[in-house]
Formats: C-alpha cells, sequence, structure tokens
C-alpha cells in the first residue's frame, strides 16, 4: 500500500513539473487519488498559477475543495457541468469572478441541484 501511495505522489510531482516547466495553460492531475487538492502545490505552482486555465481532476476520490483552490485558480473557464450535476453531496461551489465560457453559463443551472456562485459576464474582481 506505501508503494501504491508513494507512485501517486510520484506522478503528481511528475505532472506539475510538466505543467511548470513547458509553461502549459492546462494542469493534468486525473487519475491520481487524489482525495485533496495537495497544499505542496501551490506553493510549486506559485509563478504559473495566472496562466492555467483548464485543471482536470477527473478519476480521483477527492471530497473537497478548499477556497484556496478557488482563489489561488480564479481564471479558469471550464467548468464540468455534467461531473458536477453527478455528484450527490455538493452543496455549493463559488466561481465568482471566473472568466466561464457562455456554454458553462448556460447549460449549468438547469442541470445542477447545489448553489452555484457566479458573477455576471466579464465582471471583475474588487481591488486587493
Amino acid at each position: 500500500m506505501l508503494r501504491k501511495m508513494g507512485e501517486a505522489v510520484a506522478r503528481v510531482a511528475r505532472k506539475v513539473n510538466e505543467t511548470v516547466e513547458s509553461g502549459s495553460d492546462t494542469l493534468d492531475l486525473a487519475e491520481c487519488k487524489l482525495v485533496s487538492f495537495p497544499i505542496g502545490i501551490y506553493k510549486v505552482l506559485r509563478n504559473v498559477t495566472d496562466q492555467i486555465h483548464l485543471i482536470t481532476l477527473a478519476n480521483n476520490e477527492l471530497k473537497s475543495l478548499t477556497s484556496k483552490f478557488m482563489t489561488t485558480f480564479s481564471q479558469l473557464r471550464d467548468v464540468p457541468v455534467e461531473k458536477l450535476a453527478a455528484m450527490p453531496a455538493l452543496r455549493s461551489i463559488n466561481l465568482r469572478f471566473n472568466p466561464l465560457n457562455a456554454e458553462v453559463r448556460v447549460i449549468a443551472p438547469p442541470l445542477i441541484k447545489f448553489n452555484m456562485l457566479m458573477s455576471a459576464e466579464g465582471a471583475r474582481p474588487p481591488p486587493p
């Protein structure tokens, strides 16, 4: 079991390093056996978070995403609405001040059974 955990950690580290080194706008953490978003990733990605527009977290075992995730990656554009709609325990998701694409804005409201907070299209966050 420890070996599998070590392999999962190494996989996450490899994928994060690939994103940083390539300057990619995508962070692919699919199938990494994550139960939460690793705190250490924020530090490693601190210089490139502005350019990340797509994060793939498919096929993990996530229990929650913290507010730090939402504030760090406030530039995400695509939201997997169908996947969110299939999460029976999800009660709320705050996506305000993300430049969500028009499709998400149209598809999301009828599909979701939870509170999804979005800003008006083109809204900008208040200055810090």
